[in-house]
């Protein structure tokens, strides 16, 4: 009788994947100062070592957990273009405010910001993995709002997507105001006021 070999493919698949959902779980039940690899490899049925073979720290594993989400999610990254910047924008910045409100979503990416302060491994591949792809999606909405005439031609989309985005992102990380959806369409109206000046009147 022939013996099947063992899909240690699937089988590391499978461990990864309860290494993130525990990693998550746990961050939301003990907070992020208390979470610890054994804790995760523990809740996870793995061995430490088996973490510490994918990844550095427990920094590395939330960080990973996030982005597991966002696939999950569907891992769309492209900002909606119904024709109307102003909307649009006002769309997804009070999809932002849902999320940051959110108690769970809220502790996850505190600790995470955190550790991406601390560790200038995981800030890169913060930058690559996850800021970075967003800031494009921003730009090329922003870029497809100038080919329509919506924005100036010669605007600075890095310094259009820190006026829009980091009011909000402010606001939450040093709690110095309620985020609501109110707030947010004052920061697009706003941020597009400034950023339209050049345009012809018609234009606007």
């Amino acid at each position: 009788m022939q013996r099947t070999k063992p899909d240690t493919a699937r089988r590391s698949e499978t461990s990864r994947r309860a290494i993130l959902t525990a990693a998550l779980d746990l961050v939301g039940e003990v907070g992020y100062a208390k979470l610890s690899i054994e804790g995760i490899a523990a809740r996870a049925g793995v061995g430490k070592q088996t973490i510490y073979r994918w990844w550095p720290s427990k920094g590395a594993v939330l960080f990973d957990a996030v982005l597991a989400g966002a696939e999950d999610e569907g891992g769309e990254t492209a900002l909606p273009d119904t024709g109307d910047l102003e909307a649009d924008l006002k769309t997804v910045l009070r999809a932002t405010v849902d999320g940051l409100n959110d108690p769970a979503q809220d502790r996850l990416l505190r600790a995470l910001s955190v550790e991406i302060v601390q560790d200038p491994q995981l800030a890169v591949l913060y930058a690559e993995r996850l800021d970075g792809p967003m800031k494009e999606a921003k730009k090329a909405r922003l870029r497809a709002a100038q080919e329509a005439g919506q924005l100036p031609a010669d605007l600075d989309l890095d310094v259009a997507v820190e006026m829009i985005w980091s009011p909000l992102t402010a606001r939450w990380l040093h709690r110095t105001g309620p985020l609501t959806h109110a707030y947010a369409d004052a920061v697009v109206e706003a941020a597009l006021n400034g950023l339209r000046r050049g345009l012809p009147d018609g234009s606007r």
